[in-house]
């Protein structure tokens, strides 16, 4: 039987955010980040309403999947930060990243929206577990960008998928193998855009402890600029009835899937020239598509629109988009790539 043997979580502000939008839950065998967008206060509120509903417990049992409970939760924190949106013009558009992982007692069960991530530290080797719904990685999935250019992609930030902006969200459930002595890392995107995954590798391997690496990496990620709130949680596995030594097994994925029409492929910028950076307010953007638009998908999908011009003609998505430091659903609008090259980003899968 597996239990956390030893565990670290801090959350940091960063060098260049007044407030923290980041939550997260330590309450072994639950661990559960999430990184809140919106202006205002905005991005806080949808953070905590999704930890919150998290801190009142899973109600697993025997016959549970927990992963299931996990995204199931996941369901009801979407559901309650859109209605209190809808409610609320102040709150209107906000949402949220999640990375959840609870650990049972042969497995570990993770549920992942948005682009914070869940790691698995093992044999030395630090390996990713979620993918991003972010706009870079459906590229890279696409064949049209490399690893290498999505690092320097102007528009990596922008996620496509979030709770909250959607009445309904698609949840990815990942249920793996817990090893004994394997190092789990859940974390916002405010460190794994500043740190590189070898460098987390490699401070996660030479600490004495996890207090210790999880220290140094909100220092590493500060001292590279610190962009944005920083969240890390680590935690170790450890057998504790003698067992046999375990050896990974195939990582099930699965995802629980939201009612709402198919989504299209996506309308993509061209990668800018190494060196370019997107705006501030471009940073954490989280695009999604207006059901009244489906039947206009398939055009616009097809259509390159002209760079200059920054309101074609209706109707378009929905774009929820963080603009210096307020937040605001804007309907119409589409946001150029830096420099002006390539098309210009308006849909995103639901």
């Amino acid at each position: 039987m597996l239990r956390v043997a030893e565990q670290f979580s801090h959350s940091d502000t960063g060098r260049q955010r007044r407030g923290n939008e980041d939550a997260f839950l330590e309450r072994a065998p639950l661990f559960v980040v999430a990184d809140g967008m919106g202006g205002a206060q905005a991005g806080e509120v949808a953070s905590r309403i999704a930890i919150e509903l998290f801190a009142d417990g899973l109600d697993i049992d025997e016959a549970a999947d927990p992963a299931e409970r996990l995204a199931a939760r996941a369901g009801e924190a979407n559901a309650e930060i859109h209605a209190r949106a809808q409610d609320d013009a102040e709150l209107t558009g906000m949402g949220t990243t999640l990375t959840a992982a609870y650990v049972g007692p042969s497995e570990i069960s993770i549920a992942h929206v948005g682009d914070s991530r869940a790691y698995r530290f093992h044999d030395g080797q630090l390996e990713r577990l979620t993918h991003d719904h972010s706009l870079v990685e459906e590229l890279i999935r696409q064949g049209q960008l490399t690893e290498a250019e999505a690092e320097e992609h102007p528009q990596r930030s922008i996620i496509t998928r979030a709770l909250g902006p959607e009445p309904d969200v698609d949840v990815d459930m990942i249920t793996l193998e817990g090893i004994d002595g394997d190092v789990y890392l859940l974390c916002s995107d405010g460190l794994t855009s500043m740190v590189q995954e070898s460098e987390i590798e490699r401070i996660i391997a030479k600490s004495c402890t996890l207090d210790a690496a999880g220290r140094e990496l909100i220092a590493a990620a500060n001292k590279a600029g610190g962009r944005d709130n920083i969240t890390v949680i680590l935690f170790r596995l450890e057998e504790v009835d003698g067992g046999a030594a375990r050896q990974p097994t195939a990582t099930r994925r699965r995802s629980r899937a939201a009612a709402g029409p198919p989504t299209e492929p996506l309308v993509v910028p061209a990668p800018a020239a190494t060196g370019v950076r997107a705006p501030r307010w471009l940073l954490h953007a989280t695009a999604t598509v207006s059901a009244r638009a489906s039947a206009h998908r398939a055009a616009y999908a097809r259509r390159r629109l002209d760079p200059i011009r920054p309101y074609p003609p209706p109707p378009q998505p929905a774009i929820w988009c963080r603009a210096r430091g307020a937040h605001s659903r804007r309907r119409g609008r589409t946001w150029p790539a830096a420099g002006g090259a390539g098309h210009l980003f308006h849909q995103r899968r639901s």
